[in-house]
């Protein structure tokens, strides 16, 4: 309804068409329309999220309090240890009282042709070995001058879990195998000493003067050899020699460097000697040339004599394995203990 002036009289005009039967008074329709329009409102806003009421947002609200202690975390003073994982030990299978090897078909072939991988594989003795090399010579029509090799796996293991080094050694063959012998140099000032040097063979001789023709690589040698007096002159050339560098180390059996006295005695030993190493911590492998039976025979054993002085006897055989082998024949096993010196037996008390 709209009041206005006309005339200087006053007039209503109502605004529904219902006239104002319905609405009597502005009072009443007035509480209407705000009903209407805030029950709008309030079905608008639950369906949309939640609702927000006519509440100041600066009004103090009534936040809960904890009436309790948060719990302590406690810190783990070790670290867990990730479990270790336990190594298997590798099974050793018996077969002493077994009618066949375990995984073979049997212990020895019956035909002539057989599989190799079906059977255990045959060690022979010394002396047969060489013979069949000879004879894989004849058959083959291969010459008889090709190199022999051996190659021979260790046990270097020692007591409370301690292992041997890996050692290389010099050692004087009976019959050598060289043709040209190795270049010597010996460090000494005293006339003597040089004197028998010169004597015995020596490429080198000379004392502190030496020292700058080898740095400046003027002057190159095999095997570098030097009296006790000379060692703290030469220490110069420890950077430039390195593993050349002379040291006492096992006496003569070092690589390529010795101290001592005995000049005539090492340098019959380094201009001849046949030198061996250690190769991938366990595994020895070095050339014999090939020879009349019993020359081979008595290089092999010296060599193996040799190696077998580098741990303790009372430790059990040194060599697990040995096998001997040309350029063209198939590598053949022997038995490394028949060409070893056996021990004495211990006499018994009476």
């Amino acid at each position: 309804m709209v009041f206005y002036l006309s005339g200087g009289t006053v007039q209503s005009v109502s605004l529904f068409s219902h006239g104002p039967q319905v609405f009597p008074d502005m009072a009443t329709c007035t509480r209407t329309v705000w009903k209407v329009l805030a029950g709008c409102r309030r079905q608008l806003l639950n369906a949309s999220g939640p609702t927000y009421t006519g509440v100041s947002q600066t009004a103090q609200r009534n936040l809960p309090v904890r009436t309790f202690a948060a719990v302590r975390t406690l810190k783990k003073d070790k670290k867990e240890e990730p479990e270790k994982e336990e190594k298997k030990e590798k099974r050793v299978i018996d077969d002493s009282n077994r009618h066949k090897p375990y995984g073979k078909t049997a212990w020895a072939p019956v035909d002539d042709v057989y599989i190799i991988r079906h059977y255990p594989r045959t060690v022979y003795d010394v002396s047969d070995t060489i013979d069949m090399l000879k004879n894989f010579q004849v058959l083959d029509f291969t010459p008889r001058s090709q190199p022999v090799y051996i190659d021979l796996k260790l046990d270097m293991k020692l007591e409370k879990k301690r292992r041997v080094d890996p050692f290389v050694s010099t050692v004087h063959l009976p019959y050598p195998i060289k043709t040209q012998m190795n270049k010597v140099l010996v460090f000494t000032e005293d006339a003597n000493q040089a004197k028998v040097a010169q004597e015995s063979g020596a490429m080198f001789v000379g004392g502190a003067e030496l020292i700058q023709p080898i740095l400046d690589d003027e002057i190159s040698a095999d095997f570098y050899i030097a009296v006790p007096d000379m060692l703290p002159k030469i220490l110069p050339l420890k950077n430039k020699l390195r593993k050349k560098f002379p040291k006492n180390k096992r006496g003569n059996k070092s690589r390529y460097y010795v101290i001592g006295t005995n000049i005539p005695k090492m340098l019959d030993l380094f201009k001849t000697g046949h030198e061996y190493m250690v190769e991938s911590d366990c595994y020895v492998r070095t050339q014999i040339l090939d020879m009349p039976k019993e020359h081979i025979f008595s290089n092999l054993q010296t060599v193996l004599i040799d190696v077998c002085s580098h741990r303790p006897a009372d430790m059990g055989p040194f060599i697990e394995r040995a096998i001997i082998a040309s350029h063209t024949s198939e590598a053949l096993w022997f038995k490394s203990g028949d060409v070893l010196p056996k021990p004495a037996e211990k006499k018994q008390e009476e």
